[in-house]
């Protein structure tokens, strides 16, 4: 790769991370591959709700914007509202900020030009950047495919199409194939209203450029949809947890000793449970969960966070006669170190959220998933799995469809296909990530982008 150090070209970033985890994970993940191009020095602009460890980061700047929010906010009141009062509490630090490092630049000789990155979700951000008069570049945690199928929502909505019938839910939405009217992200309208102001940023300072966490072969038809329909270029240098090792930067602890306890168990022989860092279940999708994994007579690791399961601590939930029959098949855990447990050879497959980040890091490591998607785009990342890439099986949460799925995945000839498909992919992924390749190509492109504003 290209080595710009030596340019002489020097560049101020500054790049707002959302406090959720699946986004704060891919933002300093891009910050730490900037820092190692040489000529970026990196600030962490960031909300006090879920702050990063700047320990971990000893290279970056970072600077707390107060939000007067916290974790039962985005819990208590609807997400939307969340998303909206960090937004509009950090603007005005947001901006004080930035206007204090434009005036450090004045005094300056060997004067560095300023860039924003900012997460979707933080669109503050793109207003401050345009009334300063400063570039801004979006980072877009989730996957392509959600931009398209947001967007046509209104234009269903006038035709009458959606929200879709019961009978129309699993029929293909024709401009959006293969996904169905199921698949769509959202059927609330004040929901839709905000995010498409999350989405498309503000209207009068569209993003100078758009980075997508994924693989151009991963997401053709997507990608092409996007490129046809919005202005600047979209570079796609995913999966970032792949292009440069960063530190954890999990909000919660990991309880590494899963991996001694995965150590023990024969190759491709565990199924990982993990709904990731948002999901709340209610008790009895829990107990169903519980069964099935049960009478599935498989090894299983099971990360349930505290809290996670309405009404209850940790794993109060679980019925008697199972905590023992647990204790001899499976481990819980309250989080586990996600990456190191998906490269494992003892898990052969991956019970998902299918969160994007998730979906990335089951697909790089060539494990079969279990789909359980909740919101946003995580039913179109579940559709992929199962339908394009032919690595998943979409499933409903009772007892005995779970002993299916699993057995599916893990013992029938079935699972070896997927298996085997998903190596496949794994495999092309490497190439993307090699010299030469799209996602490798994409990252150089963006650093001289960058650096050419």
């Amino acid at each position: 790769m290209a080595d710009h150090g030596g340019s002489g070209r020097r560049c101020q970033l500054v790049l707002i991370a959302s406090p959720l985890q699946g986004h704060m994970t891919p933002m300093l993940q891009l910050g730490t591959y900037l820092h190692s191009k040489g000529c970026f020095s990196i600030t962490i602009a960031h909300s006090e709700f879920n702050s990063p460890d700047p320990s971990k980061h000893p290279d970056f700047h970072f600077q707390p914007l107060p939000d007067n929010v916290s974790g039962t906010d985005i819990v208590c009141a609807s997400f939307i509202h969340f998303v909206q009062t960090y937004n509009n509490n950090c603007k005005p630090h947001f901006q004080g900020h930035l206007i204090k490092i434009i005036n450090e630049q004045k005094d300056k000789s060997n004067k560095e030009s300023i860039v924003i990155i900012h997460d979707h979700l933080m669109f503050f951000a793109a207003s401050v950047a345009s009334e300063l008069g400063l570039p801004n570049i979006i980072l877009r945690s989730s996957s392509a495919a959600f931009y398209p199928a947001f967007m046509i929502i209104p234009k269903l909505h006038q035709q009458g199409r959606y929200p879709a019938q019961d009978s129309s839910l699993q029929d293909i939405v024709p401009e959006l194939h293969p996904f169905r009217y199921m698949d769509l992200p959202y059927n609330n309208r004040p929901v839709e209203e905000t995010l498409r102001k999350i989405t498309m940023s503000t209207p009068n300072s569209p993003p100078s450029a758009s980075i997508y966490n994924t693989l151009e072969f991963l997401e053709e038809s997507a990608l092409t949809e996007i490129r046809d329909h919005y202005q600047g270029p979209i570079f796609t240098i995913g999966p970032l947890h792949k292009i440069i090792p960063t530190p954890s930067t999990s909000f919660l602890e990991e309880d590494m000793s899963c991996i001694s306890w995965l150590n023990k168990q024969a190759p491709k022989s565990v199924v990982y449970v993990s709904l990731g860092s948002l999901a709340h279940v209610d008790e009895k999708v829990s107990t169903e969960m519980a069964w099935g994994l049960a009478n599935s007579n498989q090894q299983f690791l099971w990360v349930i966070r505290p809290g996670s399961v309405h009404g209850f601590e940790w794993i109060e939930f679980l019925p008697e006669g199972l905590v023992a029959k647990f204790k001899k098949r499976g481990l819980i855990v309250k989080w586990a170190p996600q990456k190191e447990v998906l490269a494992h050879n003892a898990v052969g497959g991956f019970w998902s959220h299918c969160g994007w980040n998730s979906t990335l890091e089951g697909v790089c490591e060539g494990v079969p998933m279990l789909c359980q998607p909740f919101v946003a785009d995580q039913q179109l990342n579940a559709r992929y799995l199962s339908y394009v890439w032919k690595m998943g099986i979409e499933i409903v949460v009772e007892r005995g469809e779970i002993k299916g799925a699993i057995k599916r995945l893990l013992v029938d000839e079935e699972g070896k296909k997927m298996r085997g498909k998903a190596m496949e992919i794994q495999e092309k992924i490497k190439i993307a990530l090699s010299h030469g390749g799209s996602s490798q190509n994409s990252l150089i492109d963006l650093v001289d982008f960058i650096l050419s504003m």
